[in-house]
C-alpha cells in the first residue's frame, strides 16, 4: 500500500489491501480520513460490476 498517515489506517480497516492514490491540496488528515471512507463505501464488488454490464467477469480483466 502507498498511502501513508490516515489513509491508509482507514484502508486497512476497510480490508484493502493494495491501493495506490494521490490526494490533491488538502494536508488534514480528518478530511482525508472522510475522503477516504466515503470512497470506501463507493467500492463495488467485481461480480456486481459484471452483473450490472451483463458480461461475465472474465471480460472485465480484458
Amino acid at each position: 500500500m502507498e498511502r501513508g498517515g490516515a489513509v491508509r489506517v482507514v484502508l486497512e480497516m476497510a480490508g484493502v489491501e493494495n491501493a495506490l492514490g494521490k490526494q490533491l491540496r488538502s494536508k488534514n488528515p480528518l478530511n482525508n480520513a472522510r475522503a477516504t471512507v466515503k470512497a470506501t463505501q463507493m467500492m463495488r464488488q467485481f461480480s456486481d460490476v459484471a452483473a450490472e454490464r451483463g458480461l461475465p467477469m472474465e471480460e472485465l480483466w480484458k
